[in-house]
């Protein structure tokens, strides 16, 4: 299989990137990337758990978002770059403690929009989370 890949970044020169804003805050680290996948982890604590000490379902599209945004943007050549204009999510399991990984696949590389599919799973691998997220091409 050919990689997807039009930028190089380091893992660690993703999460330099995300360190000033909400990513850094919520603990996102990008950790692992294949020939067409990018993966980060998130903790589950105080700052991602809704109330009722559960995974937030919103704090889970942002991490959605943030993998499947970053994943666009490095199948894309310079200048273009790619933009949220749709997500939506299913809420499969809850989740308590730990971390959960996010895994962003493409689903569609198009010209003018790009479709992904990001499943979020638990320590013990169990899917917590599908989404699927639409980008514009700018």
């Amino acid at each position: 299989m050919m990689t997807i890949w039009k930028r190089t970044l380091s893992l660690s020169e993703m999460n330099q990137l995300c360190t000033n804003c909400a990513v850094g805050y919520l603990g996102i680290e990008f950790t692992a990337q294949g020939e067409n996948w990018l993966e980060a982890t998130m903790p589950v604590d105080n700052r991602t758990t809704q109330p009722m000490g559960l995974l937030h379902g919103g704090i889970s599209l942002a991490l959605a978002e943030t993998v499947g945004s970053l994943a666009g943007l490095l199948c894309l050549e310079e200048p273009h770059a790619a933009v949220g204009m749709d997500i939506n999510a299913s809420h499969l399991r809850p989740v308590k403690s730990g971390k959960v990984t996010a895994r962003a696949t493409p689903l569609r590389l198009g010209k003018r929009t790009q479709v992904w599919q990001i499943d979020i799973r638990d320590e013990q691998e169990n899917l917590c989370c599908t989404s699927r997220l639409t980008l514009s091409v700018i």
